[in-house]
């Protein structure tokens, strides 16, 4: 069996160019489906670009849930028969605008989530989301979502895993810092420890393209849930598309050895420090 196919398309959404960049995701959308697959993920703020200038330029860009990218990307799921899950620059219902991801698969909208823990800028430009990581049914897959920055969070990556869900889809933007010479980026390792720590599945889809004086690691990865990647990283500046058969049956048992299991061996007793904000 070849399990579920999972992709990351790694490629440059620009700011400022709504229509060139909803371009670019349909044809990566369909590069991924022709490869066979099942889940598709882009990157964070697809629909926008990521380095605004400003609050007042990312409000010019947001766009709602029912918008023209959301909508061409739910036309895509429905005519290819996939699940999509990307980035978007959301407009909320009262004009506040949001780091959002959305989940769409043949029949629509399944969900949105709009990113809770803000990196750097970020705060500057965007309300924060105030919301857990849905977990959805999709194509057979109990599927969850966060944004870039959300992933360094254990407490909240733990939650969609406690929730079942088997593949969690990450759309990132990880801005390139120096590391030392042939480590991977710290961001990919994250992405591992979250899916080992959880026994879960996890594709971080990574952008390139310098964005007004940033670069980017373009560390796109799919992991198992043993936290060994399926599919990259290949940190630098291409464009990509990853695939990676992902036997997420795997992800319902969470074992490790034969007296060990990582929900199992929890101490949620002693835990009360950490949900009281205390060391």
């Amino acid at each position: 069996m070849t399990g579920t196919r999972v992709a990351c398309c790694q490629y440059a959404p620009h700011v400022g160019e709504p229509e060139a960049n909803r371009a670019r995701g349909a044809l990566a959308i369909r590069d991924a489906a022709l490869a066979g697959a099942h889940v598709i993920v882009l990157p964070e703020l697809a629909s926008s670009g990521y380095v605004f200038l400003d609050r007042a330029e990312a409000a010019l860009l947001a766009e709602p849930l029912d918008g023209p990218t959301v909508g061409e990307w739910g036309a895509l799921a429905s005519e290819l028969g996939v699940v999509v899950v990307a980035g978007l620059c959301e407009r909320g219902e009262d004009g506040a605008v949001f780091n959002s991801a959305v989940v769409l698969d043949r029949s629509g909208l399944r969900a949105a989530y709009r990113k809770v823990h803000l990196w750097d800028t970020e705060k500057l430009v965007f309300e924060a989301g105030d919301a857990p990581p849905p977990v959805v049914s999709v194509a057979g897959v109990h599927l969850s979502v966060m944004v870039c920055y959300d992933l360094e969070f254990p407490e909240w990556v733990r939650l969609p895993a406690l929730a079942g869900a088997q593949l969690l889809c990450v759309p990132t933007n990880w801005p390139r810092f120096p590391r030392p010479a042939g480590q991977q980026p710290m961001e990919v390792v994250r992405a591992q420890a979250a899916a080992s720590a959880n026994r879960m599945f996890v594709a971080a889809c990574d952008r390139v393209g310098a964005e007004r004086g940033v670069d980017w690691v373009g560390g796109s990865v799919i992991v198992d849930a043993d936290g060994w990647p399926l599919a990259g990283p290949l940190p630098g500046e291409d464009e990509l598309l990853l695939t990676a058969d992902c036997h997420l049956d795997q992800a319902t048992d969470k074992a490790i050895s034969e007296r060990n299991d990582v929900f199992a061996d929890r101490r949620s007793d002693l835990y009360a420090a950490i949900e009281k904000g205390r060391t």
